[in-house]
């Protein structure tokens, strides 16, 4: 195998790595804020001294589910070793998470501070979101967007039948 595949099966493994962590991600924080009993949130509302908002957390609750269907789709797509579709995948992820960095930044930046409870997990979030699209960004764009093979190297043990 010359030097140039076994590299590009490294990138390969990575961004299937990239993949696991993000669906990871996505599940723990979809099952968590998918079951957030109302309670909890009423707490955390006492502590900041806003409004416990049912629409709002229905919309949480949304977002949760959202998230646990990105996760299960992220670790089927690992299987998957269709070039384009998995290049489409990255490059929709990437940009997703672009914006869901920025959408938080804004959130963090335009936050009355004596009203709103954001601070430091914002900035997590901002930065895990922003961390997670530059990750995607480097596949999708690494090399001037070159980097195909490491969407279409079949694998071994089995992982490229269809």
């Amino acid at each position: 195998m010359p030097p140039s595949a076994s590299s590009e099966i490294g990138r390969r493994r990575t961004l299937d790595a990239l993949f696991c962590i993000d669906a990871a991600l996505s599940v723990i924080s979809g099952l968590l804020i998918t079951f957030t009993p109302h309670r909890v949130l009423l707490l955390s509302t006492v502590a900041s001294a806003a409004t416990y908002s049912h629409p709002t957390h229905e919309a949480l609750r949304l977002y949760g589910c959202l998230r646990l269907a990105v996760g299960w789709i992220l670790l089927k797509i690992r299987h998957v070793d269709d070039g384009r579709f998995r290049r489409g995948v990255t490059e929709a992820l990437c940009f997703s998470y672009i914006l869901q960095s920025l959408v938080v930044l804004r959130a963090q930046l335009t936050a009355d501070t004596d009203t709103d409870a954001g601070g430091w997990i914002n900035w997590l979030a901002f930065l895990v979101l922003a961390g997670i699209a530059a990750g995607y960004g480097t596949f999708r764009f690494g090399r001037g967007g070159r980097l195909i093979k490491v969407y279409e190297l079949p694998m071994s043990g089995g992982r490229a039948q269809r």
